[in-house]
């Protein structure tokens, strides 16, 4: 590689001796006292002692609840998600044998009502004419600087995009709306390409770029676009669909949708608001929590033999080695229980459950499901004896999602893609609610607690 092109192994090795100094600087200078955000009050995380987070907006798209409130008490409950105020559950049980609703979910969302057929006819038809990405943008932008961590891609795509719109800057709601809906229309094309690209160029397999099909569903297609022989069967997209509109929205104050809140507010335009929301869900904290599960069950199969899975002895004594954080990351977590809000039950974790158990029987995987769902039935005690909690500890959506997507034949590399894919609808609803009833840029304050000193002339330092 020629030394213009690329910082050699010496010199890297140069810059890093260079730069301990400035590590070491930075660290010292930039430490505050815990006890100070106790003698301040400041809400942490924007949440309360109790972890309950801090009232900072008023939505309408969607209401997450964990409690049932009686005489002025909270009493947990199982968990209750709606989208425009219809229960989640009641949206998955109403497709009534038809195939495909993630679809009906986005004009929901977005619109605040479902669909009769004639607007869902017309809705999936505009839909259609928006997820085109064209040759000239996949071959000039997805295909350039590729890299393993596909969000990063999306984000230079969505970013890129701004450069092929006329009218990119407007933030009038009726232009949000079609960069909005055009987004949602081309993420999982952005997203797939990405991955063969990266795969191609850093991997060296096969390139193949297939086209999304007119009539298909967005998760056929992804399933379609992602696989080498396009093929799939119907209850493998059933279930992909299913876990977009499970993921599609979890109010407000979630971190990537408060990152829209926040970022709109500015004023700045929707590809910049989306690149944002997709930097926050790629952190680890938030949408990485399905690949963590995954990596934890293959440490629990590497402890475990498989003719002991059905031992529940010495399940307990691995999980117990990892609360005590010695076993898998030393982290002291069993990934994928617990949730801020949900107490007895997730709902998305329930209606998901039911269906990576039918995938399963499908995949001859029966085994496997057994071993999560026995897993889930212990951990939740477990967690709650070691940190000696009165609160139950709950499965969230995460601890089957993983399983789901490996089912699928989903790479780990587009686990967190597909959930940004199956987010840009909430996105979307919140940017335009922001856009429609706020106009006040969000700005919260933060506490001085250094040191006023007296300037010193640069010969006295």
């Amino acid at each position: 590689m020629e030394k213009h092109e690329m910082m050699s192994l010496e010199d890297s090795g140069q810059l890093r001796d260079k730069m301990r100094f400035f590590e070491q600087e930075l660290l010292k200078n930039h430490h505050i006292d815990p006890n100070l955000y106790v003698e301040y009050n400041v809400k942490r995380g924007l949440r309360d002692s109790a972890g309950k987070g801090v009232l900072t907006g008023l939505t309408e798209i969607s209401d997450v609840n964990g409690y049932n409130l009686i005489n002025g008490r909270q009493i947990p409950a199982d968990g209750r998600l709606y989208y425009q105020g219809i229960n989640v559950q009641d949206i998955i049980s109403g497709l009534n044998g038809r195939r495909f609703g993630f679809e009906e979910t986005i004009y929901l969302l977005i619109f605040g009502k479902l669909p009769d057929k004639e607007e869902l006819s017309r809705f999936l038809d505009m839909m259609s004419d928006m997820e085109e990405l064209g040759g000239r943008f996949v071959r000039d932008v997805v295909m350039k600087g590729t890299n393993a961590n596909i969000m990063n891609a999306m984000q230079r795509c969505v970013l890129a995009l701004y450069t092929y719109d006329d009218n990119p800057e407007d933030i009038s709601p009726e232009n949000v709306l079609r960069q909005s809906l055009e987004l949602i229309a081309k993420l999982p094309e952005i997203a797939v390409y990405s991955y063969h690209a990266y795969r191609h160029f850093r991997k060296d397999d096969t390139l193949f770029i297939r086209n999304p099909q007119k009539g298909l569903s967005l998760a056929e297609n992804i399933l379609l676009m992602l696989r080498p022989d396009g093929k799939y069967t119907e209850l493998e997209a059933k279930v992909l669909d299913i876990a977009l509109i499970l993921h599609a929205e979890h109010g407000g104050g979630n971190n990537s949708t408060f990152t829209t809140h926040v970022v709109t507010s500015s004023g700045t335009d929707t590809y910049s608001s989306t690149a944002a929301s997709i930097g926050s869900l790629k952190g680890p904290r938030h949408g990485g929590a399905n690949l963590k599960v995954q990596n934890m069950f293959a440490d629990l199969k590497s402890h475990v033999d498989q003719d002991h899975w059905d031992n529940e002895d010495e399940i307990i004594t691995y999980l117990k080695k990892v609360l005590n954080k010695e076993a898998f990351d030393h982290a002291g977590l069993i990934y994928g229980m617990g949730h801020a809000v949900y107490t007895l039950s997730d709902p998305r974790e329930v209606i998901l459950k039911r269906f990576a158990q039918a995938l399963a029987e499908e995949k001859g995987m029966t085994e496997e499901f057994e071993l999560y769902n026995r897993v889930e039935n212990i951990a939740g005690k477990l967690i709650m004896e070691h940190r000696k909690l009165f609160k139950n500890v709950c499965a969230n959506v995460d601890f089957y999602s993983g399983f789901v997507y490996s089912m699928l034949g989903i790479p780990e590399e587009l686990f967190t893609p597909i959930f940004a894919i199956a987010r840009m609808p909430g996105w979307s609803a919140h940017r335009l609610e922001e856009l429609i009833n706020a106009n006040k840029i969000i700005r919260p304050a933060y506490k001085y607690v250094g040191h006023h000193t007296d300037f010193v002339a640069f010969d006295e330092r």
